[in-house]
């Protein structure tokens, strides 16, 4: 048992080094329109990547998740393509703002509302019970770390300019208040994702029935919810490329570094998810108090190490740092207060 529940806390571990890194090719693809970067990232991660796997682990599944409950696939598929446009305002804020301030800004006010719509949707009269007022402490704490964080961007910005520490960074900088409100709603649909999951397990539960292992049944989920975001996705890219006739950027030379880069991305990405749900059995009713923090938490410091490495932090004031690092401090304090709420 203690060498599974070690097993599982390192798979939670490696899924927080891929979260808080994945960004990070963004970095060197300033050749490539976003909209080049993303599209092959979503492709990858969501439509090529989650098939490759459930073919290989479990190649009847297909056949299985044709006769799940229709209602949960409804549920998938709406929550799922709501979670898309979630996805484009991350991507777009790391554009805007870079890799360390956009990291934390989507992850913390993810993890917030993901914590307090759950309740408030689904159960709403849990709120004033002492797990309910745990999780609004938990929040709390959450927004005054949020709340420092984006005052050290805002004075990053006041001493720099808007985008003058992105280096190489594929996008466009932006205001940040623009960025701020992108990583709320970035945040508010990753919610509505966790929602969906949750109310979309009758899937799981068909899987588990007609014989899946219990990590082959919740990739049906995962299957379904990312297929309907890459639609989103695929849609605003689409999009993008009429406007800005940036589709034969796809063809320019050196293009297979750009290739190589994007795929990287999409990688990292995915394998999160999926270490992730490997950690979830092994972990057991640890999960949520052991797992989902450690996760979090990895991603969260790693992808700050990985921005401030790069610059993002060079020519900000040391107060504008020092908030930053305040934020960040009392960002992880909530998400173990939030961790011991969920359990």
């Amino acid at each position: 048992m203690n060498s599974m529940i070690v097993a599982g806390a390192l798979l939670a571990v490696l899924s927080g080094l891929m979260n808080g890194s994945f960004t990070l090719p963004m970095r060197f693809l300033g050749r490539w329109e976003w909209e080049n970067v993303w599209a092959l990232f979503i492709i990858v991660s969501c439509l090529l990547m989650p098939a490759a796997i459930v073919t290989a682990m479990a190649p009847r599944s297909w056949g299985i998740l044709v006769h799940a409950p229709a209602e949960a696939l409804w549920i998938a598929v709406l929550t799922g393509f709501a979670w898309g446009f979630g996805a484009i305002l991350f991507g777009q804020s790391v554009g805007a703002i870079g890799i360390s301030l956009a990291n934390t800004l989507v992850l913390a006010i993810s993890s917030a509302l993901g914590s307090l719509l759950p309740i408030l949707l689904l159960a709403p009269g849990k709120l004033l019970a002492p797990g309910g007022r745990r999780i609004l402490g938990g929040v709390t704490v959450e927004l005054a770390g949020i709340a420092l964080c984006g005052w050290a961007g805002r004075m990053r910005e006041h001493a720099a300019g808007a985008g003058a520490e992105r280096g190489g960074m594929v996008g466009h900088a932006r205001p940040m208040g623009v960025a701020l409100l992108m990583a709320t709603g970035s945040g508010a649909l990753s919610a509505v994702f966790n929602i969906g999951f949750s109310l979309a397990r009758p899937i799981s539960e068909f899987g588990r029935a007609a014989g899946l292992s219990r990590f082959s049944s919740t990739n049906l989920i995962w299957l379904v919810m990312l297929a309907a975001g890459s639609v989103a996705n695929l849609g605003f890219c689409v999009f993008l490329f009429r406007r800005n006739r940036s589709l034969t950027k796809l063809a320019q030379p050196g293009r297979l570094r750009f290739y190589s880069l994007s795929t990287l991305m999409a990688l990292l990405w995915g394998g999160s998810i999926f270490a992730y749900g490997a950690s979830a059995p092994r972990l057991g009713t640890l999960g949520t108090s052991i797992g989902w923090p450690l996760s979090l938490a990895v991603g969260l410091l790693l992808a700050n190490v990985i921005g401030i490495g790069l610059g993002e932090w060079r020519h900000a004031p040391a107060r504008a740092r020092s908030w930053m690092y305040s934020g960040i401090g009392i960002l992880l304090v909530a998400i173990v207060l939030l961790s011991r709420a969920g359990s």
